[in-house]
């Protein structure tokens, strides 16, 4: 009875996840182009091939490293910023409903929808430009070399704060109150006991948030072709998904797209080993 009742989702997995992800590994060594339905084409093996294009291209390791400078924004904003904003909504205060919509309300919106309100925020003449006066960026933040990505990062994470909180609320109901009644007899205070209960009785909804984070931002696609015109300005925006679709899709070269995600698969991975082990997930 299991096995039935998961067998839709198994079905889901292979169709949706399973099978894209061999396909991209045979196209990744393979000379792989488009072609029309049913036309028999030759598709030699060429080993690694592509993937010595892909990482002696300027291009992708500049994606790369924008999606670096946009992890090492994001992920540490996101776990803090959930962290303390849902110790705080976890409290008894006034309008704390209120302030958990709030918060949710912009995870569950559509991006194409949100990213209107950010452009005109971060435009040259925006609402932020009006007010910072003679501090504000030139050129813009969105067309500045040096402000677009961290932008982006922080609209990311403006964005996706709501679902984090959600998931940092849920680990708090598990935190014994013995152990913060414990402290209080102790003489600790508000931010010792953060520290010593709070983020120690949090810690596997801490390496979650870790990993979700990570893997949503490596796959980082919508936010810069929405908010840069596609990974502009000269790239300083491209990331490695979006120039798998300019290759794949626009360019018409699939092969070398797949041997770019075969790298960012593995980088992730990478990345989330080593998050485990500082974070502690093997414990938890």
């Amino acid at each position: 009875m299991g096995l039935l009742l998961s067998a839709p989702y198994l079905v889901f997995v292979i169709a949706v996840f399973a099978y894209p992800l061999v396909f991209a590994v045979y196209m990744a060594f393979h000379d792989y182009f488009f072609a029309a339905p049913g036309a028999q084409v030759d598709r030699p093996f060429v080993g690694l091939d592509n993937f010595q294009t892909v990482l002696s291209d300027p291009a992708v390791i500049r994606s790369f490293g924008n999606v670096g400078i946009f992890l090492l924004i994001n992920v540490p904003l996101t776990v803090v910023l959930s962290l303390v904003l849902a110790t705080a909504l976890n409290k008894a205060v006034r309008g704390r409903t209120f302030l958990r919509v709030a918060y949710y309300v912009p995870y569950v919106t559509a991006s194409v929808a949100v990213v209107g309100v950010w452009l005109f925020l971060f435009s040259g003449g925006g609402l932020v430009n009006q007010i910072l006066g003679p501090l504000a960026p030139d050129p813009s933040w969105l067309i500045s070399p040096t402000w677009a990505m961290p932008t982006i990062a922080l609209f990311v994470t403006w964005k996706q704060l709501g679902f984090y909180i959600l998931l940092y609320l849920a680990a708090l109901q598990s935190v014994s109150t013995e152990l913060y009644e414990a402290a209080s007899t102790d003489g600790a205070g508000a931010i010792r006991k953060f520290f010593s209960v709070t983020i120690p009785g949090v810690r596997p909804a801490t390496v979650l948030v870790l990993l979700l984070s990570t893997v949503t931002g490596a796959n980082l696609f919508t936010e810069p072709y929405l908010l840069t015109g596609g990974g502009g300005p000269n790239g300083a925006s491209t990331s490695p998904v979006l120039l798998m679709y300019q290759k794949g899709i626009e360019q018409g070269n699939p092969d070398t797209a797949s041997a770019i995600g075969i790298i960012l698969v593995i980088g992730v991975l990478i990345i989330a080993f080593i998050q485990r082990k500082i974070a502690g997930g093997d414990e938890s």
